[in-house]
């Protein structure tokens, strides 16, 4: 079913009336105008948790897609499993159309050092693109606090291609998805208590000491990149 995608005009008046509206309000809104053509994607992360729980509440039967790169910490896909017996999700398991063993062969060995870029676009902004060329509306648990290119975003985002985007919780902070988290007797993803403030893929993600700053700090250490690509225009080669 093809919706009509609000124009930038009309977003630029939903943006004002969803910026009053609760983190659920805002879900409430998007599975209610958008239905079927809305999914919602995940890293499965403890800041993922909130979403999810609300998905739960409000949408449950709003596919949730989650890319299995190949690279996920064993504690990550655990931890899905977790979620999912917690939530009831309608998790979608995502994978890329080559194998890591294809991509060492056709890329070479640790792409990842290489070109973090390029490998990132392989193992998840193509199989992301993939997954929601069927819909026109996808919900993302980004915040401002996280990176300096999420601080700039609207509760709904027109991309130049891809899916429009809505993020209901865009203004919360660290303090609120902890509190949520407890607030509701919610999991925790098992790398948190052991220095993972951000959890990606293996090779590029490590733990940090107590005097190391910021939600995404341990991703992609040395490189001059904190964003995979999922939440920026990035193409790929």
């Amino acid at each position: 079913m093809k919706l009509t995608i609000p124009t930038e005009e009309d977003i630029q008046y939903l943006n004002a009336e969803l910026a009053e509206m609760s983190a659920k309000e805002r879900l409430a809104w998007a599975a209610k105008t958008f239905t079927p053509g809305i999914a919602v994607s995940t890293s499965l992360q403890t800041q993922s948790v909130p979403l999810l729980h609300l998905v739960s509440e409000v949408c449950p039967e709003m596919p949730v897609i989650f890319i299995d790169t190949g690279f996920h910490f064993p504690e990550t896909l655990a931890f899905r499993d977790a979620i999912n017996e917690c939530c009831h999700l309608n998790i979608q398991v995502i994978h890329p159309t080559i194998t890591k063993e294809q991509l060492e062969r056709d890329y070479g060995k640790d792409l990842y050092r290489r070109d973090p870029d390029l490998c990132c676009y392989i193992n998840k902004v193509e199989p992301m693109q993939r997954a929601t060329e069927q819909y026109q509306v996808l919900v993302v648990g980004v915040r401002h606090d996280q990176t300096n290119h999420r601080s700039a975003l609207r509760v709904i985002e027109r991309r130049f291609t891809g899916p429009v985007r809505v993020h209901p919780i865009i203004d919360w902070s660290q303090e609120d998805v902890q509190n949520y988290i407890e607030e509701h007797n919610l999991p925790i993803h098992p790398l948190s208590s052991q220095g993972y403030p951000s959890v990606g893929c293996a090779p590029c993600t490590q733990p940090v000491s107590a005097d190391q700053n910021g939600e995404r700090a341990g991703r992609w250490v040395g490189k001059e990149k904190d964003e995979c690509g999922l939440q920026v225009e990035f193409s790929g080669q």
